[in-house]
């Protein structure tokens, strides 16, 4: 499994995570449990192979990094997307920014350029082209936003 595909798991989470509420441990452990996880490949390729223990780890990490800085991660969201309350803007598109926002923050092997063109990526493959602009136009701006030395 690559990092992109152990992102776009996180991606999943990290959605799931905001419908149901549930703790971002349990999520992690619910839906990457041996027996469900097999049963995921039938809907998505992403699911037909199982991640590593590093990539295990950097799951639970972003996705955990992403529940407890949501409120901050949606503040950055919010000052970019201008004419947008950020409710508005569905959850897959935010949880694709606000991995991206969290990895560019607190993640510092993932560059700011991987962390952008890795969410415009899914956000096409998933809601469409015109989602991957909104997320590329939103990230860009941020990212230009940053002091060069916070940009990878």
């Amino acid at each position: 499994m690559t990092r992109g595909n152990a992102r776009e798991l996180a991606v999943h989470l990290i959605y799931a995570q905001s419908f149901t509420g549930d703790e971002p441990e349990h999520v992690v452990s619910t839906r990457l449990d041996k027996e469900y996880y097999k049963k995921l490949s039938a809907e998505n390729e992403v699911y037909e192979e199982r991640p590593s223990r590093a990539q295990l780890a950097y799951i639970d990490s972003v996705v955990t990094g992403v529940a407890n800085r949501q409120e901050e991660l949606n503040a950055e969201i919010g000052k970019y997307a201008i004419g947008w309350d950020v409710s508005r803007i569905s959850r897959l598109a935010r949880a694709i920014m606000q991995l991206a926002i969290y990895e560019i923050r607190y993640v510092p092997d993932v560059p700011t350029g991987v962390a952008v063109s890795e969410a415009v990526r899914l956000a096409k493959k998933y809601d469409g082209d015109d989602t991957g602009a909104f997320v590329n136009g939103i990230l860009g701006t941020f990212a230009r936003s940053l002091p060069a030395e916070e940009v990878q």
